[in-house]
């Protein structure tokens, strides 16, 4: 569940929408801008929701299972904000992990991908945080991620290429260290791409 935000965040970043509208030359008392400040400190407080949760608090409750064979979770959709110009990247994760002797159910894998993208992120940071906590909190013998995602940062500013698509990978245990493991994980994380 998400927490809400203080009532003098909201104000501070309500302010600070209304002295941006002002600086870039908009009447922000204007009928169609009124309730912006507020809008946007609302939606802040749902896209950075991850900065006051702890992600591996969902991989607390895991089960005891004799599987040792990959366990992959493809196609999760997320979407996050660049750090660097706070505007949204958003794509699709892809989960390997090997267990060892500890499974966890898939929605929690999900919301692992969720809690550290709501926050100010840089994708390789992302991947390596979900790749790094499955392999502390479960114990595994290897973890896999791969992110694929479009930038807007990218997109509709800068360089403006629409349709380019940022791949990470990290790799952790057996994905790393043995390669007809790391092949065989590829294989299913890409859907054989």
């Amino acid at each position: 569940m998400q927490k809400e935000m203080s009532a003098e965040n909201k104000e501070k970043i309500e302010q600070a929408v209304l002295t941006i509208l002002q600086a870039v030359g908009e009447d922000a008392s204007r009928q169609g801008l009124l309730a912006t400040p507020e809008r946007v400190a609302r939606m802040y407080g749902e896209l950075f929701a991850g900065l006051d949760e702890d992600p591996a608090k969902y991989l607390e409750v895991n089960f005891d299972e004799q599987y040792d064979e990959m366990v992959v979770l493809r196609d999760i959709p997320f979407y996050s904000m660049c750090e660097h110009h706070l505007l949204p990247f958003m794509g699709k994760a892809h989960i390997a992990y090997l267990p060892d002797g500890k499974v966890v159910g898939l929605s929690k894998l999900a919301r692992v991908v969720e809690a550290f993208a709501r926050r100010p992120q840089l994708q390789e940071r992302l991947t390596s945080q979900i790749a790094d906590l499955l392999m502390k909190k479960l114990q595994a013998k290897g973890a896999a991620v791969i992110l694929e995602a479009n930038h807007t940062c990218m997109t509709i500013r800068g360089v403006k290429k629409p349709g380019s698509v940022m791949v990470t990978s990290a790799m952790r245990g057996l994905f790393r260290t043995n390669l007809a493991t790391r092949n065989e994980a590829m294989n299913l994380l890409t859907g054989g791409k």
